[in-house]
């Protein structure tokens, strides 16, 4: 599964730049104030957009050839996201670290490291190179270690947004008292989307949870299915095919 072979490469990855870069060698610069990811999707009965930059991924390969994530960031600010979501997985999405702290630089938006974390090596990590908030995945997490990141980025003044996609992903995220849920309606081992997943789930979430759909919002009428009912929408792969940003954010949430 492509699932597995993602978390195979990212173990490699994590031991090498553990030798490259200790955490001791940096822990103590981590002093930065972080950006409220949380409050940025604090906006009672709206539905705010979470915009991603993303060259490629597994289920598309190449999504954006012309991929400049500084330009595509100040588009997105513009057009009126109210945070960024930045991968930095580079075997299988083309992303990096480099460029969670080139946009960081260029934009007073907050930002979502968007990546597969198994380590707390990670988090620190994510902290350092300026992400706000960060992603973890409860498909691949037990709930031990869902507390435990959370506990870390808390410490670090991070916000983190805790994925599922099915009712016991939602149950594990909730026992280790997430406050900000997403719903991925893409199933991590087939890559199949189905937005009622976002439906079903959030009858199960306790109000007060702040929640986002993620995957599967590519048209106008897709929107229209969680505005106002989640609170906000995490949307890459429509806006990384359109050659006009600000004409789709404006399509996209009914402001055309």
């Amino acid at each position: 599964m492509i699932l597995d072979n993602i978390l195979e490469k990212k173990l490699e990855e994590i031991r090498k730049r553990k030798e490259d870069s200790p955490l001791d060698s940096f822990q103590h610069q981590l002093g930065k104030p972080a950006r409220s990811f949380r409050k940025a999707l604090c906006t009672k009965g709206k539905t705010v957009i979470i915009a991603e930059l993303k060259k490629a991924s597994p289920s598309e390969g190449i999504i954006r050839k012309d991929f400049n994530p500084v330009a595509l960031a100040k588009a997105y600010e513009k057009a009126g996201a109210k945070a960024l979501s930045v991968l930095t997985d580079w075997p299988f999405f083309q992303g990096s670290l480099h460029d969670l702290e080139k946009v960081k630089e260029a934009v007073s938006l907050p930002l979502l490291q968007k990546d597969f974390i198994i380590d707390p090596y990670q988090v620190y990590e994510a902290k350092r190179h300026g992400a706000d908030a960060i992603l973890l995945i409860a498909r691949i997490l037990p709930t031990i270690d869902i507390r435990r990141f959370l506990a870390v980025a808390a410490e670090l003044g991070m916000d983190a947004l805790v994925e599922v996609h099915n009712e016991e992903e939602l149950k594990r995220a909730l026992d280790a008292h997430a406050v900000i849920i997403g719903i991925n309606n893409r199933d991590l081992d087939t890559l199949k989307i189905d937005l009622r997943t976002t439906e079903r789930l959030l009858k199960k979430i306790p109000n007060g949870t702040l929640t986002v759909c993620e995957s599967g919002i590519v048209t106008r009428e897709d929107f229209a299915k969680v505005k106002g009912r989640v609170s906000a929408a995490l949307i890459g792969t429509a806006f990384m095919k359109s050659s006009d940003i600000f004409k789709k954010f404006q399509e996209l949430t009914g402001n055309a």
